[in-house]
């Protein structure tokens, strides 16, 4: 499940924290909110930054032979 999670201090400051996202796709989710936001001080990826997808294919091929006999 994706979050994304805001922290307002009393001074102004905004802590923003993004879980759920694998990879640097969150960048994308929370740019223009930034950019709302204002100007951003320091950022910290998680491991779940790091992270990459799993994608998994699977292909077979079947055959069957049938004798003249069969038909």
């Amino acid at each position: 499940m994706e979050t994304l999670e805001f922290i307002i201090f009393p001074d102004g400051r905004v802590k923003e924290k993004v879980t759920g996202i694998v990879g640097s796709s969150c960048a994308e989710v929370t740019a223009l909110l930034e950019e709302k936001l204002g100007q951003v001080v320091s950022q910290q990826q998680t491991s779940e930054y790091y992270a990459q997808e799993v994608c998994q294919t699977a292909s077979s091929t079947a055959r069957a032979q049938l004798s003249r006999t069969e038909w």
